[in-house]
């Protein structure tokens, strides 16, 4: 495939591909021409990129993941960043939480329900002892 069929099917741009290959990510076979062509494990490559950028992990995370010979480097890099997207979720459910309490309120001024401040208790109470 081309870059173009490549950035289409995944949704990117190309400069994205490209940028991934400066970095080493990527090493995409080249034709008469210089021009690149991916193949099946370069599009296994690029969906795992993709996927693992959206767990959140940074490109010389995914790098290092990619790269690594030996199973323990590569689990220490998954556990690193598993630790990194639980707190990350665990925020987003609190957050969904906040905005289902809102949803589900018929105070007039939210901030005076009981149900939305709760969700809020433990905010404001870190914010108390700052004080």
């Amino acid at each position: 495939m081309t870059i173009g069929q490549v950035a289409d099917h995944f949704g990117l741009p190309t400069h994205v591909l490209r940028h991934w290959e400066s970095v080493g990510l990527l090493c995409p076979a080249r034709v008469e021409g210089g021009r690149r062509r991916y193949t099946r494990d370069d599009l296994v490559r690029v969906a795992s990129i993709v996927r693992l950028k959206q767990a959140g992990l940074p490109l010389p995370d995914i790098g290092e993941f990619l790269a690594s010979i030996h199973t323990a480097a590569r689990k220490d890099v998954l556990r690193r960043n598993r630790r990194v997207l639980q707190a990350r979720m665990a925020a987003l459910r609190s957050a969904l939480d906040l905005l289902d309490a809102g949803l589900n309120c018929s105070h007039e001024n939210i901030t005076t329900c009981p149900n939305y401040r709760a969700h809020l208790a433990e905010l404001v109470d870190v914010q108390e002892v700052e004080r």
